[in-house]
């Protein structure tokens, strides 16, 4: 299911997740790394493997990168725990670990305080210590909430983020973003925590819904709109079989999508610059998905729309970007239609409070090419509005 990418990790201790000012245990980089795919390779002793394989491997992924057996906790969801969470347990348990699961509502309302609370309610009283790992098996949603769980409890407990929807397998689990949403707005509280290490199981993909597998696939899509072009190609070429769920093909979409985000993350950890063009679409969606309500559209079906706006925005600013490229490769992705309630000045007014923004200003990615992004602040509201008028126009 994957393919073999060349990497490189520095001698040493593996900081497994630092944050500025806080204490942080550290682990030794296993030896054996024939089964990697590739890694995030980062400063300060932050680089951490990606490792596409069984979830019936993470005991042994464990014990390979340092961490004792004692106790672990495990955060899931209604949806994935019953389908993965006991055989995972069982074989925790008969390789020494002590552990307990901690199953939340699936969805986007999950990514809550109240739904923080409850972790830290029950870590806390289940006695854990610095050293306890916490394991995030689930979607985007458990792996930002279990992820700054992680990164706050005893100012740092262990993360390893076991993605089990496509949307994280390429994207959310990749990078250490964490957090949760308030009601001002999406991932407004959060923090950037490196995990241990990320186990993508493919075979997890078989069980996903078709709207958290289209939703995927809009993120694997800009990857390719912002970074490789030569991908978009492959894509429109492979989407029916990709739509199919054909296991070769899909296999070769993650790590070549997974490669593509972990290569930004790589040069830019803390979203200075590079990786902010990962932020595609994402101005409008974030909006999108806070306005309709959450739980209307998935992420990634609001990514999706929002694409569709920042590639009409991209092209006012450069008219010679080829629309028709991502414009056929979208019309064969199904999504719901946008709630007739919605106005823009409703989303214009969520998009003022996006995190994204610097110096009181909007900022957009847009593209110059098919694989060349850029981030923008001087752009007017009149032409957002058009922008997101000829998205809606669209649908």
């Amino acid at each position: 299911m994957s393919e073999s990418v060349p990497f490189s990790l520095d001698s040493g201790s593996h900081g497994a997740n630092s944050l500025p000012g806080l204490e942080r245990t550290t682990y030794q980089v296993p030896k054996q790394t024939s089964d990697l795919a590739l890694v995030v390779d980062l400063k300060d002793n932050n680089s951490y493997p990606i490792h596409f394989k069984p979830l019936s491997s993470v005991p042994d992924l464990m014990d390979r990168h340092g961490l004792q057996p004692g106790r672990v906790l495990l955060i899931t969801d209604d949806h994935v725990g019953p389908l993965y969470a006991e055989p995972l347990l069982t074989l925790l348990s008969g390789s020494d670990w002590k552990p307990r699961v901690l199953t939340l509502p699936s969805g986007e309302s999950t990514k809550s305080l109240a739904h923080l609370s409850d972790i830290y309610d029950v870590s806390l009283a289940w006695n854990i210590d610095r050293t306890t790992p916490v394991l995030a098996l689930g979607g985007g949603v458990i792996g930002d909430i279990a992820g700054f769980a992680a990164s706050t409890l005893l100012r740092g407990l262990p993360l390893v983020q076991l993605p089990t929807s496509l949307l994280a397998q390429v994207d959310s689990s990749i990078g250490g973003k964490t957090g949760i949403n308030h009601e001002l707005g999406k991932n407004l509280v959060g923090t950037f925590y490196q995990p241990v290490f990320v186990c993508s199981d493919a075979n997890t993909l078989t069980t996903l819904p078709d709207r958290e597998w289209i939703g995927g696939l809009a993120e694997v899509i800009k990857h390719a709109l912002i970074a490789d072009s030569d991908f978009l190609t492959w894509l429109d070429e492979h989407l029916d079989l990709l739509l199919g769920r054909d296991e070769s093909t899909v296999g070769t979409m993650i790590t070549r999508a997974a490669r593509i985000k972990a290569n930004i993350v790589s040069k830019d950890e803390r979203d200075l610059g590079l990786r902010a063009t990962l932020n595609f679409g994402h101005t409008f969606a974030h909006a999108l998905e806070k306005v309709s309500g959450y739980g209307h559209f998935t992420h990634g079906e609001a990514v999706f729309v929002g694409m569709k706006a920042a590639i009409a925005l991209s092209a006012q600013n450069n008219p010679k970007l080829d629309v028709n490229r991502p414009a056929s490769v979208f019309a064969r992705l199904p999504v719901p239609s946008i709630p007739s309630f919605l106005e823009f000045g409703q989303l214009l007014d969520a998009m003022k409070l996006d995190k994204k923004r610097a110096s009181g200003k909007m900022r957009f990615v847009l593209l110059r090419t098919i694989g060349e992004a850029y981030v923008s602040s001087e752009i007017e509201e009149k032409d957002v509005e058009s922008a997101w008028a000829a998205a809606v126009a669209d649908e």
